[in-house]
């Protein structure tokens, strides 16, 4: 089985989409939630669901000790949804083209440092944009920088606000975000070396 880890920093809705996808995957397990936030929503919402999530710090993250474990778990893959923080040079280079990120706007526009969550859709709307979407993409040593896998977009009328917007493009996360993710796990080399296809 490829081992999935997943990290999240808000509500976690995209983590337990994933987590709902992966739940009888012939090929690909979803081992645990990995969240930054003491006060996310994900913690409970993973313990309802059966979920194991681990909260850590940010000691615990540059020190090494959170890709220490990620080392013992033997993962394979990991994926940020709706995680905040910038990842160790360190986690990038022994996961190299095995970190997915999503951000939601159409990259390369609004990304960057600080640009997450509403923060992108009030700078959407305030710029009179025609359309949003979501972008997944690779995760390099800089913010929203790594190779794109997959966009797609959605209209944006004059009638929007920043919530409307934030809904559409939630609903392409839910959509899109699984499946994107499933087909770059096994089409990889990695996955075809290690599962021996």
């Amino acid at each position: 089985m490829i081992k999935l880890v997943v990290f999240a920093s808000g509500n976690g809705s995209n983590a337990l989409n994933l987590a709902g996808y992966f739940k009888q995957h012939p090929l690909i397990s979803f081992t645990t939630i990995y969240c930054n936030n003491p006060n996310a929503g994900i913690i409970s919402k993973a313990k309802e669901n059966g979920l194991g999530c681990r909260v850590f710090t940010k000691e615990e993250w540059k020190d090494g000790t959170i890709q220490s474990e990620l080392d013992f778990l033997k993962t394979d893959f990991i994926v940020l949804a709706g995680f905040l923080w910038l990842v160790p040079e360190s986690l990038v280079e022994s996961y190299n083209n095995r970190i997915i990120n999503i951000h939601p706007s159409l990259l390369p526009k609004y990304g960057g440092k600080g640009m997450y969550g509403m923060a992108v859709h009030n700078a959407v709307v305030s710029a009179g944009e025609s359309e949003s979407g979501i972008t997944i993409h690779l995760v390099n040593k800089e913010y929203d920088k790594g190779a794109i896998l997959f966009q797609t977009s959605t209209p944006i009328t004059k009638d929007d606000t920043p919530e409307s917007v934030a809904h559409k493009i939630h609903d392409l996360e839910y959509a899109y975000f699984p499946k994107t993710v499933e087909d770059y796990i096994l089409n990889s080399e990695y996955t075809k070396i290690k599962i021996g296809a």
